[in-house]
């Protein structure tokens, strides 16, 4: 937990780096209809959220209930859009280093609820940090597109999301409604550190190998396909880069490719 809670931690920062060359908050990003503030308040609403669900479940299922009621995911940006871009800054930092805080004195095999299935305290945590860096694209896609060179550097913690998205292969098919091959996909991923990292017998048929980089954007849908340097050999492998997602909720919509 320290260490997952320790990387959480530097992906805030890095994001905060972003931010800080951030003049105008209501900038649109590429997420359709939602702007920089939109994304902090979305990561603020949740971080809250998730300390909720770590320390009192019943209430957790409680305010659940209330946001599927409200409109779901979008409910979240709507605190965002009642305060100054410092002060939502500040709350977030706020709320979501009282996450962490109590997160570092959770048993990692304790189990969390969710909007989804329950997972343990550790890969919640991690989903987190997913979360953060995947909406912190949005917010350096948008930053960069003014000011040329601005960027968030791929470090190991992408090892985090990759995992995700490969142990999420079962539920890309799942919400997509597709049956899923029993084939097995081998994934080997060149990490930031020029060292492999992999999943699954590289001997198999079908495997997707390329860029870290390139398979996190993928799976958290921030980049199409035709973007990126991934290489899908074999039908099972092609069939689940067409539909991957890391993160829970139904199919997501993904994004366009940028010609």
């Amino acid at each position: 937990m320290e260490q997952i809670c320790d990387d959480l931690v530097a992906e805030h920062e890095a994001l905060d780096r972003v931010l800080g060359q951030v003049e105008n908050w209501d900038m649109p990003t590429p997420a359709e209809g939602w702007s920089v503030r939109d994304t902090v308040s979305h990561l603020w609403f949740f971080d809250q959220r998730a300390l909720l669900a770590l320390t009192d479940a019943e209430a957790f299922a409680a305010d659940a209930a209330e946001l599927m009621a409200a409109g779901g995911t979008d409910a979240s940006v709507v605190p965002g859009r009642h305060v100054t871009p410092p002060a939502l800054h500040a709350h977030w930092r706020h709320d979501r280093a009282r996450l962490i805080a109590h997160a570092r004195t959770v048993d990692p095999s304790t189990r969390v609820p969710w909007y989804g299935p329950a997972m343990g305290a550790r890969s919640f945590i991690t989903a987190r940090l997913m979360e953060t860096w995947a909406h912190g694209q949005d917010v350096v896609d948008a930053v960069a597109a003014i000011l040329p060179g601005v960027e968030r550097p791929a470090t190991e913690r992408l090892r985090h999301i990759a995992h995700i998205g490969v142990r999420a292969r079962p539920f890309s098919y799942l919400v997509n409604q597709i049956e899923m091959p029993d084939t097995e996909v081998y994934v080997g991923l060149d990490a930031p550190d020029g060292s492999l990292w992999e999943w699954g017998d590289p001997s198999s048929s079908d495997a997707v190998r390329g860029p870290a980089l390139d398979f996190c954007l993928l799976v958290t849908q921030r980049r199409h396909r035709s973007d990126l340097s991934l290489e899908a050999t074999g039908p099972a492998a092609t069939q689940w880069m067409s539909i991957a997602q890391a993160f829970a909720g139904p199919p997501g919509g993904g994004r366009e490719p940028l010609g």
